[in-house]
């Protein structure tokens, strides 16, 4: 790859890790196209993507534990309830219909852009809730099937456990943001990566540096604006990003 080549990887990565990092999922929306573009065969795009967003995970962890914003006990929880739908989900995509999928996926991230637009107090606040046996059994069986989504889809899946934090747990948006970029950016990615590298899907090696490089930066650059920003505007800023990656998705499909 040319120095010119090397420079838009390394800004797309940047900005579209930089826009997860502060909402809670949708890296994928410039990245992964951007491999596309670039000549990657979508196998091995979505492949090298997955590792790539591990970085996003470990930017954000090194902000939000400096700022305390991170509760390590639903971390793990996090982490190990979606795991097993991660590796269902990698396995799932080499052989489903890729424009049904996208289809289906762009449909449900548009609900969830409505429906927070709709809710005007939600996630403002932190609300206890759903977390005795009970509630953190039927919140474990979401997050798995969110997981499956996350394994097997290129983007926006990290919204999904965002606006599932908030409403299942009553977290508020910078405590979901923060839970959801380390677990799901960190951790279930990398499984992710390894499941679909496992499949039968390669990885394109050396464009990994310049992506890590953008991912890393990125990830500690929206937790940082995370954490100095409000509630709101972090509300905001993923009703943004549903919309726009809604109708990408939506316009790829179709």
């Amino acid at each position: 790859m040319d120095l010119l080549n090397s420079l838009g990887l390394f800004i797309g990565s940047l900005i579209s890790n930089t826009l997860a990092s502060l909402s809670g999922g949708g890296a994928g929306l410039i990245q992964f196209p951007l491999l596309i573009f670039l000549g990657l065969p979508f196998s091995i795009a979505l492949a090298t993507h997955k590792v790539a967003s591990v970085a996003l995970g470990v930017g954000a962890a090194i902000k939000h534990l400096r700022q305390g914003t991170l509760s390590l006990k639903f971390t793990v929880y996090v982490i190990l309830t979606g795991a097993i739908g991660v590796i269902i989900g990698a396995n799932l995509i080499l052989s489903f219909p890729e424009n049904i999928a996208e289809a289906a996926l762009g449909m449900l991230i548009l609900c969830l852009g409505i429906y927070s637009l709709t809710k005007k107090e939600l996630g403002q606040t932190e609300t206890t809730q759903h977390r005795d046996m009970k509630g953190m059994v039927i919140g474990g069986l979401g997050l798995a099937i969110i997981g499956v989504l996350n394994g097997s889809l290129t983007a926006g899946t990290g919204l999904f456990v965002t606006l599932f934090l908030i409403r299942w747990f009553g977290f508020n948006y910078k405590q979901a943001v923060a839970l959801t970029l380390v677990s799901v950016g960190l951790f279930w990615n990398g499984i992710g990566a390894v499941a679909i590298y496992q499949a039968g899907a390669p990885i394109y090696w050396p464009w990994i540096p310049v992506l890590l490089l953008g991912s890393l930066l990125g990830g500690y650059l929206g937790a940082h604006l995370a954490h100095q920003k409000s509630n709101q505007l972090i509300k905001s800023c993923f009703e943004a990003l549903t919309f726009i990656i809604g109708f990408k998705l939506l316009y790829s499909a179709f």
